[in-house]
């Protein structure tokens, strides 16, 4: 649960956790106000200590800030980002958040798990495309690779678990399901979610900036296209799965 003071002001919790890392943790549970407001928090941390924050890893419910040792101690760090988050409130104007719009191609060529995961959910293909794409999904956080972004939170009669046994090979690009999350495989990789389309938007670039086209905080819409669509954008129908 989170907690708040009198002025609806979130109470953190910190933590020293290395010689040069610290951790902010807002709560136990996941809640879709806390990634736009972690954010925020480090931004406005970025902001104002970014000659000794050497990197920040947002995720669902915490905030991991390494720091410089030799520029700044752990307990300044602590007081420093603890003045800067009274100054923020949980419910502040949303609208600097931005809306990111993915193209998919939902179909049994790229997403090999769409027509079972209708079955499991007493759906239609047609009826798990429409829910999939008819809400914005929250930046949580963005992990397990570079530019995989985990999408909160998934409508519950699509939610479906993820497969007990991995495959060895998620094409790039693939869009899938697990339990209340959604994302975009940016690269070919091992995973267990359950794939019912393909992206052809690229999600990571180490050469571009910036790399990613979202970062924590940020809302992703999935827009339906068609074959010709899909292959126009760069999308590949005859795709590996292992």
């Amino acid at each position: 649960m989170h907690d708040f003071d009198e002025n609806n002001v979130l109470k953190i919790r910190l933590a020293q956790v290395s010689e040069s890392a610290v951790m902010v943790t807002f709560g136990d549970r996941i809640d879709l106000e806390l990634p736009h407001y972690i954010a925020r928090l480090n931004q406005a941390i970025a902001q104002q200590l970014g000659t000794v924050i050497t990197d920040a890893i947002p995720s669902y419910t915490s905030l991991l800030l390494e720091f410089h040792p030799l520029k700044i101690t752990a307990n300044k760090l602590m007081t420093e980002v603890q003045l800067i988050e009274q100054q923020l409130e949980i419910n502040a104007d949303r609208q600097s958040a931005r809306t990111i719009t993915l193209p998919v191609y939902y179909g049994a060529q790229t997403g090999p798990d769409l027509e079972s995961l209708a079955t499991i959910n007493k759906l239609s293909p047609a009826e798990v495309i429409a829910i999939h794409s008819q809400q914005p999904y929250s930046v949580c956080a963005i992990g397990f690779a570079p530019g995989f972004a985990f999408l909160a939170t998934v409508d519950p009669r699509i939610a479906t678990p993820r497969h007990t046994k991995p495959r060895l090979k998620i094409p790039a690009g693939s869009v899938g399901i697990a339990d209340q999350q959604t994302a975009v495989y940016p690269s070919a990789s091992p995973g267990g979610w359950q794939i019912i389309g393909n992206c052809p938007t690229k999600l990571f670039d180490p050469l571009a900036d910036p790399i990613m086209p979202f970062s924590v905080g940020d809302q992703v819409m999935f827009e339906s296209i068609d074959t010709e669509q899909f292959k126009a954008l760069g999308g590949k129908l005859c795709l590996d799965w292992r």
